[in-house]
């Protein structure tokens, strides 16, 4: 088989493959003990994700996405005036327990910046435009984040927040996987040999996006421990917000008379949450562990349950005009 038909394969059982892998990671969680210690791999395992990722993206475009001031606008309104007002509207249905609303605060109120743009591609939206704009997601989120926390839990919680873990997350997950890529597409262009590399690499975004399931599965699971009964009472909020986040999103690129592919990808970061990155945060927190954790932990779970679903829904949003 060529190339192309291997690649178009994947791509065409590429739900079937992800449910498999998050099974997978399920049940080695529950059949093997310390996968817990796994989570050290779980960034490695998203930066070469987000590198084969980045090379299926034509990142001379890059600079003239930046520029679409439009785009960039919704976005900015999406995720930090509409979603905090639907977090606002589900946070009363949430446990009263402070640090259980401390977790759902902190990773809802977070935009993605790594695998949004995996699944912003592979389900049709403009993830060019999502890359473009992930420093500027970074730097709002740090700043906005204890505003935010200040505002719902007071002062205190609010100096909780370090800006460490989202400066580092950058560096290893969007600077270095683009510089890699832009580097393999420059060598693509001026030798065969680089050609064939990055046509052999193309090949990888499915089967590295199941390990990543994988691995997140195996290592985030046990954090959920004992907290059953919190994870049971937390997870209404985080399915609510799958399921309105992205039409919010949606709902605001058409106000903002985007294209459908701008409008996908505005769904597709509204609805996605920076969880892997706010993590750190939370096992920093004092006395944190393992509610903190768990809360956060299983709105990944959530999260990937509803990526999987986004994929398939994403682009028949706007088809017609497409």
């Amino acid at each position: 088989m060529s190339p192309a038909s291997v690649r178009d394969l994947l791509e065409q059982r590429q739900i079937a493959l992800y449910f498999l892998a998050v099974l997978l990671g399920g049940t080695v969680a529950a059949l093997v003990t310390g996968t817990a210690s796994w989570d050290v791999v779980i960034n490695p395992a998203l930066g070469l994700m987000l590198f084969v990722t980045f090379l299926q993206i034509p990142l001379a475009e890059l600079g003239q996405a930046f520029r679409r001031v439009r785009f960039l606008a919704a976005l900015l309104v999406t995720n930090f005036v509409a979603v905090p007002a639907l977090v606002a509207l589900l946070l009363p249905f949430a446990p009263a327990d402070g640090m259980i609303r401390l977790g759902i605060l902190m990773v809802l109120l977070c935009p993605c910046i790594d695998w949004v743009v995996t699944f912003a591609q592979m389900g049709r939206a403009d993830a060019a435009l999502l890359l473009a704009s992930t420093p500027v997601l970074l730097a709002v989120q740090m700043v906005m984040l204890p505003l935010w926390l200040h505002l719902f839990l007071g002062e205190g919680v609010s100096r909780l927040v370090q800006a460490g873990p989202f400066l580092q997350a950058f560096v290893w997950l969007i600077v270095i996987p683009l510089c890699l890529a832009w580097l393999v597409q420059f060598w693509a262009q001026r030798a065969s040999t680089g050609e064939r590399v990055a046509s052999g690499l193309g090949l990888l975004p499915v089967p590295v996006t199941a390990l990543v399931l994988f691995i997140v599965i195996a290592a985030m699971v046990p954090h959920l421990g004992h907290e059953t009964a919190v994870v049971l009472h937390v997870v209404p909020v985080y399915a609510a917000f799958a399921l309105l986040a992205p039409f919010l999103g949606w709902g605001i690129s058409k106000l903002f008379r985007l294209e459908a592919p701008a409008g996908r990808a505005l769904a597709f970061s509204g609805a996605t949450r920076n969880s892997l990155v706010v993590l750190p945060l939370a096992l920093a927190v004092p006395g944190a562990a393992p509610l903190l954790p768990a809360v956060i932990v299983t709105q990944t779970l959530v999260e990937l349950a509803s990526e999987l679903l986004f994929i398939r829904v994403m682009p028949r949003l706007g088809a017609s005009r497409s």
